[in-house]
Order: structure tokens, then sequence, then C-alpha cells
């Protein structure tokens, strides 16, 4: 068995373990009961399943663990169970919209009966270790699904032609942009977490990559400069495009990002206040890496690997590395609604797509059991995004993140940055 942690350190999980599950109520509380049933699309979970499935997870990997543990109810174990094939079967993604019980209010008493078990058991401060790196896992799975619940719950408002809000907050229209670009120095360089903090595995082994000498865009692109290549006919030339791109862009009728929509010749874009005009000054968010890639090309600069970004970032100040605008007073700043004035930030304006595919690191291993289904099965069709959104919580960031998705997402807060050589 490992050994048991330090009561300090299991005081500590206590209080994370409380602020990150009141935080997911905090940003469910402007929903109501109907908003948190709709799947919009396959790739959205209602908000319901959100919240049901992070408490499955801290009862399937915590809880249940101890024999004399009684489940709230076995039939969650299919019905929330994401992607774990050694867990047992679990409901079809595309049909979660579909499961009208148990209500809402019977998820809330299963967060409710599950958080008093997992108070009591960090009450008594006898953790092992491998118990405490479980939790803390998923208390940063927790916070991906807090991102998950206001992206998801964005494309369910959109879908509704009165176009409601998620919360009626201005947005800023201050903006920090210009021609700024760090430089990343040819040679060795080591890539991957190097401290003691927390990290997914697919951060993991830290180690050495050449990079030929380029630079990185100080600054993201904004809305304005995006709008001068869509009037330049860059939906119109397939030049500009992979080939996957450019028939994903023409069977969708892509012809701006994500919510743009036209109203009397000025770009609107549906925000979780609702519908606003695009601001030039805006970073651009909800492209594809497609639309990216097919950005870059037309701008005759391209996507930086996700090699050259970890190191671009590191010429920054390292308060950069804690994290971007969403911070937890949620319903008070409008930086959770839409990014605005984040152009400068490599950290916490918007996701941004990386010419690199997502790959294991050299000599990476999955953990053992079940929770080495995390990240490592996903390796394959995917590229890889850095640096946060304003959707992210500032201590989930760091700058050797990775996420991932297919190329052809889009509801997520994804933008541009751009590298040259």
């Amino acid at each position: 068995m490992s050994d048991v942690i330090h009561e300090t350190t299991a005081n500590s999980l206590q209080k994370s373990y409380l602020q990150v599950r009141n935080f997911t109520d905090q940003i469910v509380g402007p929903l109501t009961a109907e908003d948190c049933m709709v799947q919009s699309m396959d790739d959205v979970s209602p908000t319901r399943w959100h919240i049901a499935h992070t408490t499955w997870f801290f009862e399937t990997f915590v809880l249940k663990q101890n024999p004399g543990y009684q489940e709230f109810d076995p039939q969650f174990n299919y019905l929330f169970n994401s992607y774990y094939n050694s867990i047992g079967k679990q409901f079809p993604r595309p049909q979660r919209g579909f499961i009208s019980r148990p209500g809402l209010d019977q998820i809330k008493e299963y967060r409710s009966f599950v958080d008093n078990s997992m108070t009591e058991l960090l009450a008594g401060g006898d953790l092992d270790e491998n118990t405490a790196r479980v939790i803390e896992v998923g208390l940063h799975h927790e916070q991906q699904h807090q991102e998950l619940i206001l992206t998801d719950i964005k494309h369910v408002m959109s879908c509704n032609p009165t176009l409601p809000h998620y919360h009626s907050l201005p947005l800023d229209t201050e903006s920090k942009s210009g021609d700024n670009w760090i430089d990343v120095a040819e040679g060795m360089h080591e890539i991957g977490h190097d401290n003691d903090r927390f990290c997914f595995d697919n951060e993991l082994p830290c180690h050495q990559a050449f990079l030929n000498p380029c630079q990185i865009s100080n600054d993201l692109v904004t809305c304005g400069q995006y709008i001068e290549f869509m009037e330049a006919g860059g939906y119109q030339h397939p030049q500009y495009w992979l080939a996957l791109g450019w028939s994903t862009a023409c069977e969708q009728g892509w012809d701006a990002p994500m919510y743009w929509t036209k109203i009397d010749d000025q770009w609107h874009i549906f925000t979780l206040a609702g519908l606003q005009p695009v601001n030039p000054e805006w970073p651009v968010c909800h492209v594809s890496y497609f639309e990216a890639d097919a950005f870059a090309r037309w701008s005759g600069k391209r996507l930086p690997t996700e090699f050259e970004w970890e190191v671009a970032s590191r010429k920054l100040d390292d308060s950069s590395d804690r994290g971007g605008q969403f911070a937890d007073d949620l319903l008070s700043r409008n930086k959770a609604i839409h990014p605005t004035d984040s152009t400068r930030a490599l950290f916490g304006g918007v996701w941004q797509w990386t010419s690199s595919s997502y790959s294991a690191y050299p000599g990476y291993q999955p953990p053992a059991g079940a929770i080495g289904e995390y990240n490592g099965k996903f390796m394959c069709n995917q590229y890889v995004l850095r640096g946060g959104s304003v959707a992210t919580s500032k201590d989930h960031i760091r700058r050797t993140y990775r996420n991932f998705f297919p190329p052809q997402s889009r509801w997520q807060f994804f933008g541009i940055r751009l590298a040259r050589s």
C-alpha cells in the first residue's frame, strides 16, 4: 500500500474539493432545469450529464474502492460512464439528451450524497498517496467539465431562435495588439512538465526536442484580421486549405467562424451574453484547425508547433503560467462570457491551435488501471491546442497543458496564434 499522506495535504485536498465542487454549482446556477436537459449536437452533453458524470468519477474511482461503500444507484454506472471501457459499457454519447430520468433534482441528490461521503473520507486525514492522486485528477477533470458546461450551453442557447443569454453582462472592448514577435532560438529545448505540481499524464515525460529558429506572434489573430481573410475570399479559394479542410468547409457550408451572422452588413457573434456586434479588435474564436491553418497560409505565416509554443511561453513573466482571465468570480466578470481584451495573452484568452498532431511523448506510459484510459487512448486524429481560454479556471492553466480536439471542431473557444520561420 502507498504511504499515508500528511494531514496538511489531506486538509488542502479537502479545501480544493469543496472549492471545485461549489464552483460547478455556481456555473450551473443561472440555468433552468430545461436548459440542463438539452443536447444540441453529438459533441455537446446536457448540463445534467456533466454534473452527474463528474460525481460518478469520484464515486467510481475513490468511494467504491472502499468495500463498505454503498453506491447511490447501480444504474448510474452505465448512464454516466463516459468512455472507461474497463469499468463497463456506456450509454451512447449522442443519445445523452434522451435521458429525462433521473431528473435534475435527483442528480443534485446524487451529487450531495457523494459530496457527503467524500467530505467524510477527506476529513479522516488517512488517505494513501494513490487515492490522493486520483482525487486530484478528479478535481482537474471536473474543471475540464466546468469549461464544457459553459461551451456546451452556449451551443444549446445558440440553437434557440430567441437567442437567450446565459448571463447579461456588458462586454469590454479594450484590446492590446500589435506586431510583436517572440524569438525561439535554434537548438535543443526541454519540453514537458518538470516540477512537482499537478499535471496530466500526457504532459510527461519531460524530454528534449530540437527546434529550428522561429518567431511566435505575441498577439492572437483578431476578428478584424480574420474579416480581411473572409473578404479576400478565404472561404472561396481552395489553395489555402488542406484537402480534408476544404471538403469539410464545403460540406458544412462554412463562410465565417462559428456563431457569426451578418445583420445589415455588420457581423454579429452569439456570446453567452447574447448576440453582440463583432469588435474587430477582439481575438477571433470558434474557428477549427482547418480554418486556422487556412488563415495562416493566406497570411504567409503558419501555425506553431506545440513545442515552439511551449518554448516561446517561457519568454513571458512567470505570472503568465498561473492562468488566464477566468477566476472564481464567474458571475461578476464578463471575461468568462467572451474573450474581449486578451489579444496579448498566451494564456487564458482562447485555446490556440498548433500544427502538432496529438501523440505520445518519447517514453510515455499511461497510468495503470482505468485511469490510464484518461488521455493515452485518444492519441489519434486530433490536434494539440495550448494556452487555455476565458472559460478555463485560472488554476487549471499551465504552459505544458495539452488540450486536444479533432480538426473540424469549432464550438470551444478556439483561436489562432501565428508563427514564422
